[in-house]
């Protein structure tokens, strides 16, 4: 699995990104919480109650900002 870090404009760390094998990937806020996840084979996002939010990747967006 692979995690990518997200920051803000002053360089703190507002979440991650973590890529499975299969290419489905789940974004975390900065205390590790799932806040919503990707799937490739379907280019839908969900939020972390499994409601969809759009097509396409938009993980970015839900990560809360401080």
């Amino acid at each position: 699995m692979n995690r990518q870090t997200l920051t803000d404009a002053r360089y703190h760390t507002i979440g991650y990104i973590d890529t499975a094998k299969d290419g489905k990937q789940t974004a975390r806020d900065v205390g590790y919480r799932v806040v919503g996840h990707y799937d490739p084979r379907t280019d839908t996002t969900r939020d972390a109650r499994h409601h969809m939010v759009g097509r396409g990747n938009l993980l970015a967006s839900l990560i809360p900002s401080r």
